[in-house]
Formats: C-alpha cells, sequence, structure tokens
C-alpha cells in the first residue's frame, strides 16, 4: 500500500514536472515566434507586395498540416518559424494600407496590438492563477466560431456595418476564449506538445489581433485620409 502511494506521488510529481515544461517551453517559443512574424509584418509592410489569396491560403494549410505532421521532431521547430513568417508576411500589406489610408493608421495597428497583447496576459494570468479547467469550453467555442463564420457570410452579402460590429465582437470573445482553452489544456496536460501548444496560442493571437484591428478600423473611420 505504501508502495503503491509513493509511486503515485511520483507520477503525479512527474506529471507536474511536465506539465510545466511544456507550459514554460510553449511560452518561450511563442515569444520568438510572435517577434520573427512581427518583423515578417513589418518586411511585408515595406515590400507592399500582397500575395495572390489562393497561394496564401495553400501557403497557410501546407505549413501547418508540415508544422503538425513533424511536431515531435526537430524540423517542427523549423516549420513553426516558417508557418509564423509566412502569417507575418501575408499580414504585412494589409497593414501597409492601413498606415496609408488613415491618419491614425499607425495609431490603429499600435492600439491593436497592445489590446492583444493586454488581452492574452490577462486571460493567460487569470487561467495560471485560478488553475481552472476550462476544457468544457471547447464545444461551445467550435459552434460560436461557426456561427461567426456564417455571420460573416451574411454580414458581407447585406455590408451593413453594424453586422461588421458584431461579427468581429463574437470573434474577439471566440479567441479570447481559446487562449483560455489552450492555456488550460497545457495547464492539466491535454496538450504535451509544446509546439502544437504554441501554433494554437499563435493561431489564437493572430485571428484576436485581426478582429480587434477590424474593429478600431470601422471605430476611426472617420479619419480616412483625402
Amino acid at each position: 500500500m505504501v508502495k503503491t502511494t509513493t509511486y503515485r506521488t511520483h507520477r503525479s510529481r512527474a506529471s507536474l514536472v511536465a506539465q510545466h515544461t511544456v507550459l514554460r517551453n510553449t511560452y518561450f517559443l511563442l515569444g520568438l515566434t510572435l517577434l520573427f512574424s512581427g518583423a515578417m509584418a513589418f518586411l511585408g509592410m515595406v515590400l507592399s507586395n500582397p500575395i495572390n489569396p489562393l497561394i496564401s491560403f495553400i501557403g497557410m494549410i501546407g505549413l501547418l498540416y508540415a508544422v503538425q505532421y513533424n511536431a515531435n521532431n526537430s524540423l517542427g521547430l523549423l516549420l513553426t518559424f516558417a508557418f509564423t513568417g509566412f502569417m507575418g508576411y501575408t499580414l504585412g500589406p494589409m497593414l501597409s494600407i492601413i498606415t496609408h489610408s488613415f491618419a491614425n493608421g499607425g495609431a490603429i495597428i499600435t492600439v491593436s496590438a497592445a489590446t492583444t497583447g493586454c488581452i492574452f496576459l490577462g486571460l493567460s494570468t487569470y487561467v495560471l492563477t485560478t488553475k481552472k479547467d476550462f476544457s468544457f469550453m471547447g464545444g461551445m467555442l467550435f459552434v460560436m466560431l461557426l456561427g461567426g463564420i456564417l455571420l460573416s457570410l451574411f454580414a458581407m452579402l447585406t455590408a451593413a456595418p453594424v453586422m461588421f460590429l458584431v461579427v468581429n465582437a463574437l470573434m474577439i470573445l471566440v479567441f479570447s476564449g481559446l487562449i483560455m482553452y489552450h492555456t488550460s489544456e497545457i495547464l492539466h496536460g491535454g496538450e504535451r506538445n509544446y509546439i502544437l501548444a504554441t501554433i494554437s496560442l499563435y493561431l489564437a493571437l493572430y485571428n484576436l489581433f485581426i478582429y480587434l484591428l477590424q474593429i478600431f478600423m470601422i471605430m476611426g473611420g472617420g479619419s480616412n485620409r483625402d
């Protein structure tokens, strides 16, 4: 009985150490990929050479699949940087358009990035501090994401500004929830691969930034340059 209890204690400690290791490696890699992605976005802004949407989509899906396939070997790290760098670069032309179309374009991008960072830090701190399990949110977030996609199609057809605001607000909630969900998954052992964990959090942050950017663009629509 004593041996069984000791074994369970050691196993529990080993599991806890593994979870903290995944969490530490994830945040370290996430920080590096965000810096690299930001640098590539700046390069995309300078070059201002939009990539064909079809090529962009194929490149994104192809690199994402490659990362997932190689997540358990050293090639996965290189592909992670390739994927996040590609995502950042494709965002560059859009940021360039914003800076040239709005008098306060630089401020819109800065505020969007700062807000994204604050939301991430706040939600991550909450999950790590409370240690609550948010795995129950998975199904709900999927339904909300699907609903947001359908609403976005409706908004494109109606071209109603209010609908765009509703869709962006919904998507901000979804990707904020995904930050909590993925952080909880790492903390409670649901995700043990730090490369996959990094990609999940990166995509949540990337999309959160885009929808915040669109919100601030709509709110700052009166500042267009003549």
